[in-house]
C-alpha cells in the first residue's frame, strides 16, 4: 500500500501522527501531571495544521494524487482537529457531565463536516479542482480553541479553578468554557459559505 502512495499523503499521515501524538501525550500529561505533556500536546495540533495545508498544495503542485487521498486527509482530520481538541478539553479539566456531552457534540460536528465535505467538493470545485468555498468552517479551525487554552494556561487561568469556573444545572456540571467547542462545532455543520484561501 505504502508504494501506492504520493508525497501528499506522507504530510497528510505527518498531520494524523501529529493529533495521535497530541492524544497520546494528553494521557500522559493525565497520568503524570507534568505540563510539558500538556504544551507538547497543544503544540503538535499547530504542527498538524501545517502539514494540512501543505499536503493540498502539494498535491495540486505535483498534479498528482492518490485514490487514498480524500479519505486519509479526512481521517488525520478527524484525530488531530477532531478527536485531539476534545481530549484537550477533556485533560484540562471539562470533565462535568454536560462538558462531555458537549465535546461529544463536536467531535460528532467535525466529522459530519468532513463527510459532507467529501460529498460534495466535486460540486463545489472550479475547472482547476480547487474548492472554490467551503461550506460550514473547515475542520482546522478548532486550532483557534488550542491557541486559547494555551493563552489560558500560560496566564494561569486553568489551575487551581478553570477560567469562567463552573455552573450546576440540573444536578450536572457544565463549565462555560466547554460553550467554546460547542460554538466551533455548530460553525462546521452551518450552511455559512466560507471562501477558501
Amino acid at each position: 500500500m505504502i508504494r501506492s502512495f504520493v508525497l501528499a499523503d506522507f504530510l497528510t499521515l505527518g498531520n494524523g501522527f501529529c493529533g495521535a501524538g497530541s492524544v497520546l501525550a494528553l494521557m500522559q500529561y493525565l497520568i503524570v501531571g507534568e505540563d510539558r505533556w500538556l504544551i507538547l500536546a497543544m503544540a503538535l495540533l499547530p504542527i498538524a495544521g501545517i502539514f494540512d495545508f501543505a499536503d493540498g498544495r502539494v498535491a495540486r503542485w505535483r498534479r498528482n494524487s492518490s485514490t487514498l487521498g480524500a479519505d486519509l486527509d479526512s481521517l488525520a482530520d478527524t484525530l488531530s482537529f477532531g478527536l485531539a481538541p476534545a481530549a484537550l478539553g477533556f485533560a484540562i479539566g471539562l470533565r462535568g457531565t454536560l462538558d462531555v456531552v458537549i465535546l461529544l457534540y463536536f467531535v460528532g460536528c467535525g466529522i459530519s463536516r468532513l463527510a459532507r465535505f467529501n460529498a460534495t467538493a466535486d460540486a463545489l470545485a472550479d475547472d482547476s479542482g480547487k474548492v472554490k468555498y467551503f461550506e460550514g468552517t473547515p475542520i482546522p479551525t478548532s486550532v483557534l480553541i488550542v491557541f486559547l487554552i494555551g493563552t489560558l494556561h500560560f496566564l494561569g487561568h486553568l489551575t487551581p479553578h478553570l477560567w469562567l469556573g463552573q455552573w450546576t444545572i440540573g444536578g450536572l456540571v457544565l463549565h462555560p468554557l466547554t460553550l467554546v467547542y460547542a460554538l466551533s462545532g455548530s460553525a462546521m455543520i452551518s450552511t455559512w459559505h466560507v471562501p477558501k484561501l
